[in-house]
């Protein structure tokens, strides 16, 4: 079976260990999910499975959206997803997959996409230091500071870091633990934080680099 999922950030709960200890979780509503196409290295180059979740309208999508969900006979799916797979394929097109595919305790990866910030300063977005308050300054306070090379090179270096769009970028949250599985409601709460706001889709994913 594939190892991995679509999902819908929830938001934050607590849960104790059986020593008493808490453990600060985010709870994810995770699938069902629908196989809605395989990719294989001879006919796309590369070995992949599309997963599909959320059933919505079928206004909401594209005649070719549906189209592609009519060949295996799957409701409107609001969100697809590829997940790459090393080796053979035990899925077929229009299989469900349900969150029982991990394990507690087991390791994994979530991908979101962090909340928007805007547009945001250097004190903000790259956590600088500000400037005195004193010493004659008026507007000075929360300014970056000098960003050139004076005569050589004479012009600002690329990637400096200045003010700029923060947030809304695409984040990994890493080697997370397992803490509940709940197939009945198809939820799956991980240890720690994840990105993104509450109601943002995520990826789960074992975890690439196994630590702890």
């Amino acid at each position: 079976m594939i190892k991995g999922m679509i999902g819908r950030k929830v938001g934050m709960t607590q849960v104790f260990d059986e020593n008493g200890n808490v453990i600060p979780c985010t709870v994810i509503e995770a699938g069902p999910c629908y196989v809605t196409e395989i990719r294989t290295e001879q006919s796309n180059g590369y070995t992949a499975v599309q997963l599909g979740f959320s059933e919505t309208k079928p206004q909401r999508l594209t005649k070719g959206q549906l189209g592609h969900l009519k060949r295996n006979n799957l409701p409107a799916l609001r969100y697809l997803r590829e997940f790459r797979v090393n080796g053979d394929i035990d899925v077929a097109e229009g299989q469900e997959i349900k969150v029982d595919v991990f394990a507690r305790g087991e390791r994994v990866d979530v991908i979101g996409t962090s909340k928007g910030r805007g547009f945001a300063g250097t004190i903000k977005r790259h956590h600088f230091h500000r400037q005195p308050k004193t010493h004659g300054q008026s507007d000075r306070e929360r300014a970056p500071g000098s960003v050139g090379a004076t005569t050589s090179p004479g012009r600002t270096l690329p990637g400096q870091r200045m003010a700029g769009r923060m947030g809304n970028d695409r984040v990994t949250a890493q080697n997370l633990e397992v803490v509940v599985i709940d197939a009945e409601r198809n939820l799956i709460a991980v240890r720690g934080s994840v990105p993104g706001a509450k109601g943002g889709i995520v990826m789960i994913k074992p975890a690439h680099l196994q630590r702890g």
